[in-house]
């Protein structure tokens, strides 16, 4: 017994150490996309707040690649020491592992820490589609199958499933164009080249304001705060149509439980800060914090659904 009690002191002790004196060095917050984006925006409102707090450097680092599976594989096999961390957008934890046939790296091989921000997702038309309700564009294209065509930035895209499940649900032929991007979908949208598209509302938002793009509906239950005159999906008699596009701070599995506690505490502060939330708000992202065990939730709901959908219509990315 005091063999196996000093083993234990002997690994819990300088794990304590571990927590009680991070951070004492640089931390670096993985962004697997190119700079710009709402990945790329919340990283860096992160990393910028906790090096205010903590004294220390915290470094942005753009990884992009292989839509975004890179940078997190990258993140995911780092030392699990809580220096190194990544923003994973909801679609590469819980849509890829059943998208991806040779994805580099498990769910399992990510801690969650917190649930940073969500982002709604608004269904718009090309102006010349004659439809202002999800009843007259589905009557549209039940009169008309395979007339009608959504695109999306990419096969297995929330854009991309969301389409999907809208065809599910209404039953109608409908007929997906995938893009390499999100800017190149919307230029065929607006030129007239594609009917519709669920983009974030952040890429939607000009275009709609401007009269190039007709929102129908919005994809979260409630109303958006920014299109408070656009009625959702789901009360407009479309109920499994509720999506929110979200995004994660996590680490390599294996890092203290203290340290992930301090990170997700020292997060979901700076998440409620009011210069934070503003700057957030521009791009139509809602904060969110909250413990691990919250996320982790989200993770697992969520992969239910889409990791569901995406065997189901049997959708795959080399």
């Amino acid at each position: 017994m005091k063999r196996l009690m000093t083993f234990v002191l002997a690994v819990a002790l300088p794990l304590l150490a571990m927590a009680q004196d991070y951070p004492n060095r640089a931390i670096k917050i993985v962004i697997p996309f190119p700079p710009g984006g709402p990945t790329d925006l919340l990283g860096r409102a992160i990393a910028q707040k906790l090096s205010e707090t903590w004294g220390q450097p915290v470094i942005a680092e753009n990884k992009p690649g292989a839509a975004g599976n890179s940078g997190v594989d990258a993140a995911a096999k780092s030392p699990p020491d809580g220096y190194t961390l990544v923003v994973v957008p909801a679609g590469n934890i819980a849509v890829n592992p059943a998208l991806f046939p040779k994805l580099p790296y498990k769910q399992s091989d990510l801690a969650p820490i917190t649930m940073l921000a969500t982002v709604e997702n608004v269904l718009v038309v090309n102006p010349a589609v004659p439809a202002r309700s999800m009843q007259e564009l589905v009557a549209l294209a039940r009169a008309k199958p395979g007339s009608l065509t959504f695109a999306s930035p990419g096969a297995g895209s929330q854009a991309h499933l969301l389409g999907e499940m809208l065809k599910l649900e209404s039953g109608v032929d409908m007929v997906h164009v995938p893009y390499k991007g999100i800017g190149p979908a919307i230029n065929d949208l607006l030129g007239g080249q594609i009917s519709f598209m669920f983009p974030q509302t952040s890429s939607a938002l000009p275009h709609i304001h401007s009269g190039k793009l007709r929102a129908i509906g919005v994809t979260s239950l409630k109303r958006s705060a920014v299109l408070p005159d656009t009625p959702t999906i789901a009360e407009q008699g479309f109920l499994k149509i509720d999506a929110k596009s979200w995004y994660a701070l996590m680490a390599p599995s294996g890092v203290p439980k203290d340290i992930i506690a301090k990170l997700s505490n020292e997060c979901s502060r700076i998440l409620k800060l009011p210069d934070v939330k503003e700057r957030l708000a521009g791009l139509g992202a809602d904060v969110v914090g909250g413990p691990p065990e919250d996320l982790a939730a989200t993770i697992q709901a969520e992969t239910t659904i889409w990791g569901g959908l995406v065997r189901k219509l049997g959708i795959t990315v080399e």
